[in-house]
């Protein structure tokens, strides 16, 4: 083996995701090498019930289970699977995701040719190959206040989201922050940022390392010359009111990391108090019942968990599970 070939790790988090966890497996397994070789492809599963980690073992992949055996959340499941490989590179990456044959080549041939960057994210695409728009500015106040009434959807030329849907994103760029769907970046990276903060058992943690990386002067580089299939919503689709209460908590949770005592007092009260109100109005205006219930639903979970995350500390990296037997899906964007 060269040794000035770079190793890169492979680490898929894992939440009942049926078929979709073995055709990601398989595109892996079909990439074009060359400029890179496959350390190892982890799979960490946040106890699945659904079959998907069977019949893996005819993949030609030096593949490992790590069976977490309860839902640790992505951050947690993430952290644990990195620690049983040493690769150079460190690829997480989604069960909805397929790779095309140079995605892996393209993209780590870039993270070694430029030491300055820090996480690469790749040109994120439909079944029909329309590109979707994954980047994102990191978030302030204004854009989850543009978002909570609707003026992102209004009169998104004054009033955008951190999505940067502006952008068609078929250039490459420096970016705040690349969808965690595809997340490259050097081991030592993810080491020395002690990897991602656990207290965000669902969404933002992705945005909370990306605000670290760019913190320590390795920013995100979009990579609109390496495409990937996403699905989009992941697992977490089959369970939409938690998934609507996750974002939101997590929302609360960066909020009180990143923005000060007082902005974020301000968010949290909007986001319980203000939210549920325009979610309502809005599933009704739309005649979406299933919509309805699945907002109230959300938010008993989110004033039921209340109490628990404005107790948690607003620095550091803590356990982010709820009580036993809350129903907890992993899977994301």
């Amino acid at each position: 083996m060269d040794p000035m070939v770079p190793t890169l790790d492979i680490v898929i988090v894992n939440w009942n995701s049926g078929g979709q966890l073995r055709a990601c497996l398989e595109t892996i397994a079909r990439s074009t090498a060359g400029n890179y070789r496959l350390g190892r492809v982890i799979v960490s599963d946040n106890g699945s019930v659904d079959g998907s980690l069977d019949r893996l073992d005819d993949l030609d992949l030096p593949l490992a289970i790590l069976r977490n055996g309860a839902n640790l959340g992505f951050g947690a499941a993430c952290n644990r699977a990195v620690a049983m490989g040493d690769g150079r590179f460190l690829l997480l990456l989604n069960p909805d995701t397929r790779l095309e044959a140079d995605t892996l080549a393209r993209s780590v041939r870039y993270l070694d040719d430029h030491p300055e960057t820090g996480i690469v994210g790749v040109r994120l695409v439909d079944e029909q190959g329309h590109t979707h728009r994954s980047c994102a500015r990191f978030p302030h106040v204004r854009h989850f206040v543009h978002k909570i009434l609707g003026l992102d959807r209004m009169v998104p030329k004054l009033c955008h989201g951190h999505l940067m849907l502006e952008w068609d994103h078929l250039d490459s760029r420096t970016v705040d922050q690349v969808m965690g769907a595809y997340f490259l970046m050097p081991r030592a990276l993810f080491e020395r940022l002690d990897g991602f903060d656990e207290r965000f058992f669902l969404y933002f943690e992705d945005v909370d390392f990306a605000w670290r990386a760019q913190a320590s002067g390795l920013p995100c580089h979009f990579l609109a010359d390496a495409v990937a299939f996403h699905k989009g919503g992941g697992t977490s689709e089959q369970v939409k009111p938690e998934r609507i209460f996750y974002c939101l908590r997590s929302r609360i949770i960066y909020a009180r990391k990143h923005f000060g005592w007082g902005r974020a007092a301000a968010l949290t009260a909007v986001t319980i108090l203000a939210e549920p109100l325009s979610r309502l109005m809005l599933a009704v205006l739309r005649g979406s019942p299933s919509v309805v219930m699945d907002t109230i639903k959300a938010y008993r979970l989110l004033y039921a968990d209340l109490p628990r995350i404005l107790n948690t500390p607003s620095a550091g990296v803590v356990d982010a599970g709820l009580a036993p037997g809350s129903i907890r899906p992993a899977g994301r964007h």
